[in-house]
């Protein structure tokens, strides 16, 4: 099977802009403050147009990794075409989620953290680095956004 021809860094770019807006789930891997374990867990996602919002619960490894480091790497997307974000970490409490947001997330997700008994934190992850790639073709100007910059012009 021939793969299909590399995307331009454009099409990269509208075709990230779409995942981040359709896609419903992402994975999460983080590690503690003392550079242990990584830890790898698949989360919903809402995505604002300029941020990615996401939920667990506050004892969770992830929860505590998010707080204790501030920053995360996602992947998004089957591993043929997939997106990676590497960003900073902003921690929301319940109290701190406006009522809009929480509702948004819920709709988007299916899922309202509000609702459950188990204590549950919001993190809101700036992106500062975005890749995407389909097969090795594309792993040449995979690059898309740096220090929080797009690369791109729309």
């Amino acid at each position: 099977m021939t793969p299909p021809a590399p995307r331009s860094p454009k099409q990269r770019k509208q075709d990230t802009l779409h995942r981040l807006e359709h896609d419903e789930d992402l994975w999460v891997a983080t590690a503690d403050a003392d550079g242990g374990v990584p830890y790898l867990v698949p989360l919903s996602f809402l995505w604002d147009g300029a941020t990615l919002l996401l939920a667990t619960p506050a004892a969770s490894p992830t929860g505590r990794n998010l707080r204790a480091t501030g920053r995360t790497r996602l992947g998004i997307g089957p591993t043929r075409d997939v997106v990676m974000v590497e960003g900073t970490v902003d921690t929301i409490t319940r109290a701190e989620l406006s009522e809009e947001e929480g509702d948004r997330f819920a709709a988007r997700t299916g899922f309202d953290p509000r609702q459950l008994s188990t204590p549950y934190l919001y993190f809101r992850v700036r992106p500062s680095r975005v890749q995407a790639w389909r097969e090795a073709g594309e792993l040449d100007g995979r690059e898309l956004m740096r220090d929080g910059v797009w690369l791109v012009a729309d």
